[in-house]
């Protein structure tokens, strides 16, 4: 694996349940980009959003302004 390459990793919060998301958050400072893919399909397509973009998600919802489903 190089430095460019996706480092996925499943959150803590998940139950391992098979309908997990998986994050790559070591592009952040290479690319500025933060990579998501479904965790049952790894070979599968990645969406791909723009660090800053991802960061007032992840706040939104932590702060309950986005409730989890």
């Amino acid at each position: 694996m190089t430095t460019d390459d996706p480092g996925w990793f499943t959150s803590s919060y998940s139950e391992n349940g098979g309908a997990c998301v998986e994050v790559a958050a070591n592009l952040v400072e290479s690319r500025g980009v933060v990579p998501v893919r479904d965790s049952k399909d790894p070979e599968g397509p990645a969406l791909v959003f723009a660090a800053s973009s991802w960061s007032a998600f992840v706040t939104d919802v932590k702060s309950g302004h986005l409730p989890i489903v």
